[in-house]
């Protein structure tokens, strides 16, 4: 089996993207990405990034960037609009709190207004269709980071334990039932014990919620949902992640192999040996049949 999953998918019309939009959200996951699309080929960058969300470096691997609030979304369109670039990506996060304190423009509204259920999927779907209605085609979010997605197996030096295969199998069934009704990707348990399930407030918030109920020795175990949009919400691992991992003194970190972003693999890996951790990639799961396959 090869070290990485390489599931990249070109555009539609089978060209190589040469021109790029970025709508760049917080963290490194943006930055990274940027970088890779430009070692790849790809000659111009534009980032549509947030005010008081986008880490201001974007700047820096980038050929422009457009600067707008959250919940501005024809301020957004707009500058997607005078990019002239047909197609674009997301990458990165939006602080969960902020969202519940915006400024939304009409045709955030507008938008909003028209979705009977409102969870990641509809909005980001309802998103998708605003993109379109302007000529962007938004691409699969791993296209420029295939690299960075595991296949399955160690990605740590560590094995589990028998009883902690157990809770990752466990895990892994509750964590895509829960993420198939929007309520979130992660799920952390201990000896058959289900601690947390990842609500609004985050993965790493989950993981101390669950480090205050079981104590040290906890299994988190991070996935896709069924039928995940890869255009969108991809689950990231990145050093944040680990750091809040030892301080909740974890015995295992599981995600999902093909459909997982793995910011700084080599830097995550020693850190994981560091504490012991078990950093591992399991295979993509049918929660149906609740059996791994490749």
């Amino acid at each position: 089996m090869p070290p990485f999953a390489t599931n990249l998918s070109p555009p539609a019309e089978g060209k190589p993207v040469k021109e790029l939009a970025l709508l760049a959200g917080k963290g490194d996951y943006p930055l990274l990405l940027a970088q890779s699309a430009r070692r790849q080929g790809v000659e111009r960058i534009v980032a549509v990034a947030f005010r008081r969300e986008t880490d201001r470096a974007i700047t820096r691997y980038v050929d422009e960037t457009h600067w707008v609030y959250l919940g501005q979304l024809q301020a957004l369109l707009d500058a997607f609009r005078k990019t002239g670039i047909r197609h674009a990506v997301m990458a990165g996060q939006i602080t969960p709190t902020h969202l519940f304190n915006l400024r939304l423009d009409r045709a955030a509204l507008a938008m909003l207004a028209r979705l009977r259920e409102r969870n990641a999927h509809t909005i980001f779907g309802a998103f998708c269709d605003e993109l379109k209605g302007i000529g962007l085609e938004l691409l699969p979010a791993y296209l420029f980071m295939e690299d960075a997605m595991p296949s399955a197996g160690l990605i740590a030096q560590r094995p589990p334990s028998p009883e902690e295969d157990a809770d990752i199998a466990l895990g892994i069934e509750v964590a895509k039932a829960t993420s198939g009704i929007e309520i979130g990707q992660t799920v952390v348990i201990k000896r058959g014990t289900i601690l947390a399930v990842e609500a609004f407030e985050g993965t790493d918030e989950a993981i101390l919620r669950a480090a205050r109920l079981g104590g040290p020795g906890i299994v988190v175990v991070k996935v896709a949902k069924q039928g995940h949009d890869m255009r969108f919400d991809i689950p990231v691992i990145g050093t944040r992640t680990l750091k809040t991992l030892r301080k909740a003194r974890a015995a295992v970190l599981a995600v999902e192999a093909g459909r997982t972003i793995l910011l700084a693999r080599e830097e995550l890996a020693r850190q994981a040996d560091r504490i012991n951790l078990c950093f591992t990639a399991v295979p993509t799961v049918d929660s149906k049949t609740a059996k791994t396959g490749d």
